[in-house]
């Protein structure tokens, strides 16, 4: 455990063994943190906390910077890491894994320079203060990314931190925590607990010394999280699921809508909340668009630029998803419940054709490489498809112009629209509408969630 500085060893004997999802061979063992060292991580945190809230705000920057440094030095370690217990191919590692963290940690540091924590309105003036301390709980699809689009905009709020990483991936957590102590972030203010959720998880969100609880994960587990955080009028920022639609209109380009759908979805073996797994396509060109999703898919062969899924427990959750779908009717055009002979968690990345927007397929969030592709009449009827499920995390709309597809999307019931194949952005707020969750990561909306305002009025 790095708890207060330094690396300690928990106070349970019991281990979790880490598995790499391409050969099932365990590379690695950490450490099952119980609820006492949740305590000790918080009281650390706790005792970091005035001198860390009254650190000016270009000192906190300094020191963002500086761990930014150490997360593209260290770039190809975490690459490799997440590669090994995670399975997504190395140079989607290398690109994503390891330098989407980077940047947005240099975009905190920035952010941390910049922003106003003092305003005057009318005869008062306003300030944004650190919310206290905050307990971070990861998920394991992009477990750097989300430790640092947590950790970072806290630190530059002023607040220190108990992260607790997901149990599937936690080695890379461990590279995380030796990037702040070469950074020099005083100790106490980040603090790492690898556990199990049901334990060191749950210890987190009820402990008393937390403020705020930052949660990205299934929306089931989000609700809980809500509930226990609600009970003691606690803040909480909940990231959850998502079934985002990629609606694709007439005029749209649609060889380019139909491949960057499908490569958005492929992209971390599908793995990933904000994937536009359903596909909206007008009547007039459907079976075009069918043929060429499935040409598309055809390029991610499993165990080359397809990796596996995190662990048996998740190919077999997908692969129920699959069975279900043929059950239902729909017709799987590529891929199917079948899986790839061999080691490794893998399951073959397939579309599905003749889907109707009441099909559990079309509804629930499967998390793997599967894309579901309906029909739609209108315009009307697209909207009426899009937003009828209960998420509403991200999407996709494609026209032949710019202004066509923002007025679509003004319609979506979403936190985040691409337009034409618009380009991440890591100022950009990042949540959902609906039960894809509470709150907002990213950019100065993301520093936001861990400041709270007093008025002084002259």
């Amino acid at each position: 455990m790095y708890i207060g500085g330094r690396w300690r060893p928990a106070r349970g004997s019991g281990t979790i063994e880490v598995v790499n999802p391409a050969d099932e061979q365990v590379i690695g063992t950490v450490p099952a943190g119980s609820a006492e060292d949740v305590d000790d991580a918080v009281r650390a945190a706790r005792a970091a906390l005035p001198g860390w809230a009254a650190t000016p705000p270009a000192d906190r920057a300094e020191r963002l910077a500086a761990l930014h440094d150490q997360l593209v030095a260290r770039a190809e370690d975490i690459a490799r890491t997440v590669t090994a217990e995670l399975g997504a191919p190395l140079a989607f590692s290398r690109a994503v894994h390891a330098g989407v963290p980077a940047a947005v940690c240099g975009s905190y540091a920035a952010l941390a320079r910049e922003h106003a924590f003092e305003e005057r309105l009318g005869s008062s003036t306003v300030l944004h203060e650190p919310i206290g301390v905050v307990g971070a709980i990861t998920p394991w699809n992009y477990p750097l990314h989300q430790i640092v689009a947590k950790v970072a905009p806290a630190l530059a709020a002023g607040c220190p931190v108990v992260l607790k990483p997901a149990e599937d991936t936690p080695l890379v957590a461990r590279l995380f925590a030796e990037c702040v102590e070469a950074a020099r972030i005083p100790g106490g203010v980040v603090n790492v607990v690898t556990g199990l959720g049901p334990v060191a998880g749950r210890a987190l969100v009820e402990h008393d010394g937390v403020d705020l609880v930052s949660f990205t994960g299934s929306t089931a587990v989000g609700r809980s999280v809500g509930a226990l955080a609600g009970g003691a009028v606690k803040r909480v920022a909940l990231e959850l699921g998502g079934k985002s639609a990629n609606v694709i209109l007439p005029g749209a380009d649609l060889g380019r809508a139909v491949a960057v759908g499908v490569a958005n979805v492929m992209a971390n073996s599908g793995q990933t909340c904000s994937a536009w797994t359903r596909m909206l396509v007008h009547r007039d060109q459907y079976d075009e668009a069918v043929a060429l999703a499935v040409a598309a898919t055809a390029k991610y062969v499993p165990g080359e630029r397809l990796g596996p899924l995190v662990s048996a427990r998740q190919r077999d959750r997908v692969v129920g998803y699959l069975e279900r779908g043929v059950a239902e009717g729909a017709k799987p055009v590529a891929g199917g419940p079948a899986t790839p002979a061999g080691p490794g968690f893998y399951v073959h990345p397939t579309v599905f054709a003749e889907v109707t927007p009441e099909m559990t397929i079309a509804q629930e969030e499967i998390f793997g490489p599967v894309l579901t592709v309906l029909r739609y009449e209108d315009e009307d009827d697209a909207v009426r498809i899009a937003n009828g499920t209960v998420y509403g995390l991200a999407g996709a709309v494609w026209a032949g112009d710019d202004a066509t597809a923002v007025a679509f999307a003004r319609r979506l019931d979403t936190g985040q629209v691409d337009i034409n194949g618009g380009r991440f952005n890591p100022l950009a707020p990042f949540g959902g509408y609906k039960q894809s969750g509470v709150g907002r990561e990213l950019g100065p909306h993301g520093l936001a969630e861990y400041l709270q305002t007093k008025s002084l009025q002259f």
